[in-house]
């Protein structure tokens, strides 16, 4: 079995991609839903961490904000955050890959919004970059609630930029079209990585050359 790492900018469409991806039968792991699993009510990280940074919880649920700002800047703290969820999250992990393992799938997807910033797609055998002209990138975030300007810069300075992660990908899947343009995209790859003598080509990381926009 074979992993494939789809990744991502805020506002390009990922969530999306990731689900048709699962459409065509091809088991799909949620980094971030795996998060909001373990944070929920009932989840296994919210009482440890409630006991070990008290307040961080609301309502028996992880409350991310107040959780930050616990940890925000202090290495302390920050690697007794790690001690809990990380753990956890290898379990999630490793339940999921038992799960199609058995189900006998040639590939998975991993969707981690922080493929490359994380190092993660040295891990991966093959990535897949959902991408969008900027101006359609703005627009969708922008549209959704609460989100200003300045919030959307503070996310993308801490996102490698597109050109860059388009760079470093075996595909890329422009959303800007429609859903059906992209389930045409997604229907592609899968018939790529099918293909037994099809090998990834990828560079792990640009040195010098990296593009910055």
């Amino acid at each position: 079995m074979k992993t494939l790492g789809l990744t991502g900018s805020i506002g390009m469409g990922k969530s999306t991609t990731s689900a048709l991806f699962a459409e065509a039968g091809v088991p799909v792991y949620d980094a971030d839903a795996a998060v909001h699993a373990i944070y929920a009510k009932g989840g296994p990280a919210a009482a440890p961490l409630e006991a070990e940074f008290p307040g961080c919880t609301k309502d028996g649920a992880v409350d991310r904000q107040q959780l930050s700002a616990q940890v925000l800047g202090n290495s302390e703290r920050l690697r007794r955050l790690e001690a809990i969820v990380h753990p956890l999250l290898a379990q999630q992990r490793s339940t999921f890959f038992e799960a199609a393992l058995q189900s006998g799938a040639p590939w998975v997807v991993l969707d981690v919004p922080l493929l490359f910033e994380t190092g993660g797609h040295r891990g991966v055998d093959a990535v897949a970059v959902v991408s969008a002209p900027p101006k359609v990138q703005r627009t969708r975030v922008l549209a959704r609630p609460d989100m200003t300007e300045d919030k959307l810069e503070a996310i993308l300075t801490r996102q490698w930029p597109d050109a860059k992660k388009r760079a470093l990908a075996d595909f890329v899947i422009d959303t800007s079209v429609s859903v059906d343009d992209a389930r045409r995209q997604v229907r592609g790859i899968l018939t790529t990585l099918a293909d037994p003598t099809w090998k990834s080509t990828r560079p792990l990381d640009l040195g010098d050359e990296a593009p910055h926009s």
